[in-house]
C-alpha cells in the first residue's frame, strides 16, 4: 500500500508529469520520481470542472433510486430532514477536506493516509487511516461490480425473453471486462471523459425517475398512503436505522476527496482549494437536485408501497426502464474507476517500494488486471442479495 516513506512534494514540483516508461531501475527511483508516476499525483493539470465531474460521479450513486423507499420508512418531515442534514453535514465536511489539503505551507496532503500522518503521527496516522479508506474503496468497487451486472441484466431481460435464465454472474463478468481496459488509464486526471459521461448518466437516470414518478403520481395519486411502512415499535426502529443507512450510503464520495484535489495545479498565488471548492459547490448543487427530486417525487407517487428501487415501482414504459438501467450501468463504470484509482495508487506504491518492482506499464497492467479479476470473482460468487440494501437493486433472474 502507499507507504509513508513517499514524501509529499512541494508546490514547485506540483505540475511535473513524468512518463512511466521513462522511469529507470527501481534502485534509482526516488520518492519524488515515484510520486510523479503514481496515478493520483502523476498529472496535476485538472480544471475546476474536472473536480465537479469526479465529485458528481463519486457522490451520486445508484443509491439515489432508493431514497423514496427511505422516505417511506421515516415519513415526510423526518425523511426530508434527514436528507437535508446529511447534505449539509457532508457539504461542510467536504469544505474541511478542501481546506486541509494545503493546510501546511509547502505541502500537499494528496492522500488520506498523508493527512492522517499529519494529525496522528507518522506510523499511527498511516495505519489508522489507510485500512479504513481501503475498506471503503474496495467495498464500493464490489458493490458497483454487482450493481453494474444487475442493471445490465435488467436491461437485457426487458429487451427480450431470450435472455431469461442467464445468470447474473455472466453480466458481472461483462462489466468486469470493460474495467480490464478502463483500468489501464494511467492516472485519475485521464478519467475526465469517463467521469463526465458517468456524471451525465447519473443526472439522466435521476431526472427520468423524477419525471416518470410525477406522471405516474398525477394519474393515480388518490390511492396513495403515506403512513409508515411498519406498525410495530420494533419495526419502526429497524426501518429508521435502515433508512438512515440508505441516506448515508447515498452521500458516499468523501473517501476520494483529497485524491481528486491532488490532480489540480496549485501555487501560492492560486492554491488548488479555490478550483476544488468551485467544483464541489457545482457537484453539490447537482446532488441536491437529484436527491430531492427523486426522493420526493417517488414517495409522493407511490407512498408506502414504493419499492427500494423506484424503477421497479415504475415498471412501465419499458423503454424508459431499459434506458435508465443502461444509464446506471454506464454511471457505475465511471464510479468504479474513480474509487479504484486510489486503490491502484496504494497497490502500485507497495509493489515498487516494498517488492522492489520496476514502475512501468507491465507492472500497471498486471497489478490492475489482477485487482479487477479478483474482485470480479468475489462479486460473482457471492449472493447478490447481500448487496440489496447497499445498492438498492434486485436481480430479475438468477
Amino acid at each position: 500500500m502507499y507507504n509513508h516513506d513517499v514524501s509529499q512534494e512541494n508546490n514547485a514540483s506540483a505540475n511535473t508529469n513524468v512518463n512511466a516508461t521513462s522511469t529507470t531501475a527501481t534502485s534509482n527511483t526516488t520518492p519524488q520520481d515515484l510520486n510523479n508516476w503514481l496515478p493520483i499525483t502523476a498529472s496535476r493539470e485538472a480544471k475546476w470542472w474536472y473536480s465537479a465531474f469526479h465529485n458528481v460521479t463519486a457522490v451520486v450513486g445508484a443509491g439515489v433510486l432508493g431514497l423514496p423507499y427511505a422516505l417511506s420508512q421515516l415519513g415526510w418531515v423526518p425523511g426530508l430532514t434527514a436528507l437535508l442534514v446529511s447534505w449539509l453535514v457532508t457539504f461542510y465536511s467536504f469544505w474541511q477536506l478542501v481546506e486541509l489539503h494545503e493546510v501546511v505551507p509547502g505541502k500537499r496532503f494528496d492522500r488520506y493516509p498523508e493527512l492522517g500522518q499529519h494529525a496522528f503521527g507518522e506510523k499511527l496516522g498511516y495505519w489508522v487511516v489507510m485500512p479504513q479508506q481501503l475498506m471503503v474503496q474496495v467495498a464500493t468497487n464490489i458493490a458497483y461490480m454487482v450493481t453494474g451486472g444487475m442493471s445490465l441484466q435488467k436491461s437485457f431481460d426487458l429487451l427480450s425473453s431470450r435472455f431469461d435464465g442467464i445468470r447474473l454472474t455472466y453480466f458481472i463478468m461483462i462489466f468486469a471486462t470493460f474495467h480490464l481496459f478502463l483500468a489501464q488509464l494511467p492516472n485519475l486526471n485521464s478519467l475526465k471523459t469517463v467521469s463526465f459521461s458517468a456524471a451525465a448518466m447519473s443526472l439522466g437516470y435521476s431526472m427520468m425517475a423524477f419525471v416518470a414518478s410525477v406522471i405516474h403520481g398525477s394519474k393515480r395519486h388518490q390511492h396513495v398512503s403515506y403512513r409508515l411502512r411498519s406498525h410495530t415499535t420494533a419495526g419502526i426502529i429497524f426501518d429508521t436505522f435502515n433508512s438512515l443507512g440508505a441516506i448515508a450510503f447515498a452521500f458516499a464520495g468523501h473517501s476520494v476527496g483529497l485524491e481528486i484535489q491532488a490532480t489540480i495545479p496549485s501555487s501560492p498565488e492560486k492554491p488548488s482549494k479555490k478550483a476544488m471548492w468551485k467544483g464541489v459547490v457545482v457537484a453539490y448543487v447537482v446532488v441536491a437536485l437529484c436527491y430531492v427530486s427523486v426522493a420526493a417525487s417517488g414517495y409522493w407517487a407511490f407512498g408506502n408501497l414504493v419499492e427500494d428501487d423506484v424503477l421497479i415501482s415504475l415498471e412501465k414504459p419499458r423503454w424508459l426502464i431499459i434506458t435508465a438501467n443502461l444509464m446506471v450501468f454506464i454511471h457505475v463504470l465511471g464510479s468504479y474507476q474513480v474509487f479504484a484509482m486510489s486503490v491502484f495508487d496504494m497497490l502500485e506504491s507497495y509493489l515498487v517500494q516494498k517488492r522492489k518492482l520496476k514502475p512501468g506499464r507491465p507492472l500497471r497492467l498486471i497489478a490492475r488486471s489482477t485487482y479487477v479479476g479478483f474482485y470480479n470473482c468475489w462479486g460473482s460468487n457471492n449472493n447478490p442479495r447481500t448487496y440489496r440494501r447497499s445498492t438498492h437493486y434486485h436481480p430479475i433472474c438468477e
